[in-house]
């Protein structure tokens, strides 16, 4: 943690984690060894064994290899090329974190498949860490490789990474039964009933065992989950394969339906099992596929048992949310109120993460923040997941739009907040663009539907009035959230590319944007959990849908051009703004407390 400016503690650090000009004399040791290993090329994913979203320290090869430090894409190098493959989230920062020996990619609109064989016309031998591969994708890749052999390795950047760090043994501690909301061992049960077919359920996603065995965890910054792999048996019980130093403080929690093995002990125990087992192609490693078919245990492939009932949350995990954002709320309310008071010109980008921080830990509730807040001033903020560091580190200038992303993560609930704010006089384009922003977000938090349509369903609620100027944003426009878990969930996603269909109980962000490269960024950001919506009289749909506002903070009324809202449109903003009010006032004084009344004036 450093210490900032303004005299406080942060969990965010601001050093530079990776470097070009490292990336040229790696890259040309991968080469090296492709060469002894009779290799053409080597695939460098962002992923790890368990194949969760985030990585150790120990597991961030690509970083490592190239210097991009996003939290998802992929490399492969070849003998004469090397290829970084991103999407639309950080196509901007992968141009200044790699050097000129790598070639930035736009996926997938450039296919890892199609850019491999046009790399290696006459075909090759490209090398995979099976760990780090799942099912389905290496058999997308595999299947669309004609001439090129893929070809199962040791981790080649373990050969020449000589300084690796340890993997993690973070400690394991219970989540509370008020919180989770059924015990764990009633989980279990539910869950084996299931398993149809199938005796044994693969289970290596950090947040699944977290969630289904009622504990969390240290192994990932941000991220409250350990690291381990789990058996789920259809007679309710539960093998679970962690370092045991990791549950040293965890006593009896786990109880007589959790087997605890020691993690090297999972390659010999799947190939004892008895078939058949279930994995699920999307998460699961192909080296574990591996294993069973070796040992001939019969497969099943489907869905992991814990997502759907994991994103489903319950009545105690929705309101342990409700009471996370208020506290997080008030925070952000502290925060917003002493922004407003620094003279424009005053601030970096880091005293922003600094202040913001601070608010949160004052809540004394605070376990960590849920992700490196984004705090990007000017052409910054058209940086989707910029992170700011000592050396980017900007002043926040009169005419700036200041873009802050970010969340907490308690005890009773996760957030993920994005507002952007107005510093001193903005311009017009910046505030009409803002204005079509709220407009989407608007639509989707008053959306109603009919019970079965997914995210790929409503993305275009918030897309429509940007489309409208031919202006759109690449990103989706939300993603799932834990219950005190990880801050990017799934199976659900309000996107073009969700097709699980929302359920109550489900939460996700819901975060339009615009972003004009090189001038300024725009989003605006509140989580919303689905809900069974009010019947209509005269109604011909039966239970419907709707959407529960769970984050309540003043949107910035300075950006808004008043007369593009509709009617309706106006009176949901005013009267979210006056539930703010409500919600906030009891939880804030003085300062705060006056300029969230200014700031939830009706429009």
């Amino acid at each position: 943690m450093l210490r900032c400016k303004m005299e406080v503690r942060v969990f965010q650090s601001f050093d530079e984690t990776a470097s070009p000009s490292q990336g040229p004399g790696r890259l040309q040791a991968l080469r090296d060894v492709l060469q002894s290993e009779a290799l053409d090329g080597f695939i460098v994913p962002r992923a790890d064994a368990y194949q969760g979203e985030y990585v150790a320290p120990c597991d961030d090869r690509l970083a490592w290899l190239t210097g991009f430090t996003g939290s998802a894409g992929f490399c492969v190098a070849l003998a004469e090329r090397a290829g970084v493959f991103v999407d639309s989230r950080y196509r901007v920062q992968v141009k200044a974190q790699v050097a000129a020996d790598f070639t930035p990619l736009d996926w997938p609109e450039i296919g890892l498949a199609e850019w491999i064989t046009e790399s290696l016309p006459n075909g090759g031998r490209v090398g995979f860490d099976p760990w780090l591969h799942t099912l389905d994708g290496w058999r997308t890749l595999r299947n669309k490789l004609n001439a090129v052999e893929l070809i199962r390795c040791s981790n080649l950047i373990d050969q020449i990474w000589t300084d690796q760090p340890e993997p993690p043994v973070g400690p394991v501690f219970a989540q509370p039964l008020e919180l989770a909301g059924e015990p764990h061992g009633a989980k279990i049960t539910r869950l084996a009933a299931t398993l149809g077919r199938a005796q044994t359920a693969v289970i290596t996603q950090p947040d699944a065992i977290a969630w289904l065995l009622n504990i969390r965890g240290s192994d990932i910054p941000r991220n409250p989950v350990p690291h381990g792999f789990a058996l789920l048996h259809s007679d309710a019980t539960v093998t679970l394969f962690i370092a045991p130093a990791k549950l040293t403080g965890l006593g009896d929690h786990l109880g007589s339906q959790v087997t605890v093995a020691a993690i090297d002990a999972f390659p010999a125990a799947i190939a004892a099992l008895q078939g058949p087992v279930a994995v699920d192609p999307a998460s699961v490693p192909v080296a574990i596929v591996d294993m069973l078919e070796t040992a001939r245990v019969a497969i099943i492939e489907a869905q992991d048992p814990c997502q759907l009932p994991k994103a489903r949350k319950n009545e105690a995990e929705i309101a342990g949310t409700r009471t996370a954002h208020l506290r997080d709320g008030a925070a952000m309310v502290r925060f917003l109120a002493w922004l407003d008071r620094q003279p424009p010109g005053s601030l970096t980008e880091i005293d922003v993460v600094c202040a913001l921080e601070g608010e949160r830990r004052a809540t004394n509730a605070l376990r960590d923040i849920s992700f490196e807040t984004i705090s990007g001033t000017g052409p910054h903020g058209a940086i989707v997941h910029y992170r700011v560091t000592k050396r980017s580190n900007a002043r926040i200038e009169d005419g700036h739009l200041l873009l802050v992303d970010s969340g907490g993560q308690y005890v009773d609930g996760t957030t993920d907040i994005t507002r952007t704010v107005a510093i001193g006089t903005v311009g017009d384009e910046e505030r009409t663009n803002f204005t079509r922003v709220l407009r989407g977000m608007i639509a989707v938090s008053r959306a109603r539907w009919p019970r079965g349509l997914a995210g790929r369903d409503l993305d275009a609620l918030a897309r429509v009035p940007l489309w409208e100027a031919g202006l759109d944003y690449g990103h989706g426009t939300g993603h799932g959230v834990g219950s005190y878990l990880c801050v990017h969930e799934g199976p659900q996603r309000l996107a073009r590319t969700g097709v699980v269909p929302f359920e109550p109980g489900m939460i996700l962000s819901n975060e339009p944007g615009f972003y004009r490269e090189g001038a300024y960024g725009i989003r605006i950001e509140n989580l919303i959990a689905v809900r069974e919506a009010a019947a209509i009289e005269g109604g011909t749909v039966p239970g419907m849908l709707s959407f529960e506002t769970l984050t309540y903070v003043p949107i910035d009324r300075r950006l808004i051009v008043a007369d593009m809202l509709t009617g309706p449109e106006t009176d949901w903003l005013n009267a979210y703004h006056m539930t703010c009010r409500d919600m906030l006032t009891p939880l804030v004084d003085g300062a705060a407390r006056n300029w969230l009344m200014a700031a939830t004036e009706p429009l």
